[in-house]
């Protein structure tokens, strides 16, 4: 089970991260994270992933501190894995997929594979970003886990490759002791995959309910036009929470921001020239 009570995380710019989140989440449920960039999901995943330590607070996952406990059975994947240096270098799939225990688990290890459709002759520096995604999640996913957070590393999936991880992650949870919380901002194919939904606000959650009580609580934005009710009703929580956040303050214009950085925009077009190349 997951766990935070009156949780704050504050940024070293003394900025707030998170302010005041509670919630409970029951094994072998399968969260959706919802909310507009910078709603403070994706800190609240590596508060619950253990890689940093909220200012006050308590987070609790099956009743363990994971900053203090680290605990081995929590898995985290977030999207800054694929443009790591290191697995962009000359190495094989294979040896990547062993130095995780590939051997340990063969019947994972060859469904993982399969449903990701890696091909074990890719050497890293020859993949695309969706391949190279394919490969961290094959990684992550090896060991089994007891919680799996999830950011937004579905976005190079194709959707395919998607559908079967979606598949893969909801038979994890209804045969094993286990529970999984996605951010994401896609929400094709999402309709029967969450159980419980989570709206964030500028660090606060705003709403926590079953997927059935989140349909039922918000049919008011429903409307039939913009696909899904899933998709409707996130569509409009994130409209709704861009008018009440309104305009960034202060709202600088072109003219004066290129005003005060004229030494910075004469060496404009050296850049666009080492953009060329590099995107080559």
């Amino acid at each position: 089970m997951i766990e935070t009570d009156s949780l704050y995380y504050v940024f070293n710019d003394n900025s707030i991260g998170l302010n005041n989140v509670s919630i409970a989440l029951p094994t072998a449920s399968r969260t959706l994270l919802i909310g507009a960039n910078g709603a403070g999901k994706s800190t609240l995943l590596k508060v619950l992933a253990g890689k940093t330590l909220a200012k006050h607070g308590k987070v609790q996952i099956d009743g363990k501190d994971p900053f203090r406990e680290g605990l081995i059975q929590t898995t985290y994947l977030g999207t800054e894995w694929a443009t790591s240096t290191t697995v962009r270098r000359d190495v094989s799939v294979v040896l990547l997929i062993a130095s995780v225990g590939g051997d340990a688990y063969p019947e994972r290890r060859d469904e993982l594979i399969n449903l990701l459709d890696i091909d074990l002759t890719w050497r890293m520096h020859q993949v695309s970003d969706g391949e190279r995604r394919r490969v961290q999640l094959c990684m992550g996913l090896l060991r089994p886990w007891q919680t799996l957070l999830l950011d937004e590393v579905t976005v190079d999936l194709d959707v395919v490759a998607r559908s079967r991880l979606l598949d893969f992650l909801k038979k994890e949870t209804e045969t094993r002791n286990c529970q999984v919380v996605y951010a994401t901002h896609i929400f094709d194919g999402l309709t029967d995959w969450p159980t419980h939904v989570v709206h964030m606000h500028l660090g606060q959650v705003t709403y926590v309910a079953p997927i059935a009580k989140t349909i039922e609580d918000n049919k008011h934005l429903c409307t039939g036009t913009r696909g899904t009710q899933l998709l409707e009703v996130a569509y409009g929580w994130i409209n709704d929470d861009l008018a009440k956040r309104g305009a960034r303050k202060p709202r600088q214009q072109w003219s004066d921001v290129s005003s005060s950085s004229t030494n910075e925009l004469e060496h404009a077009d050296r850049f666009h020239e080492y953009f060329k190349l590099t995107r080559r």
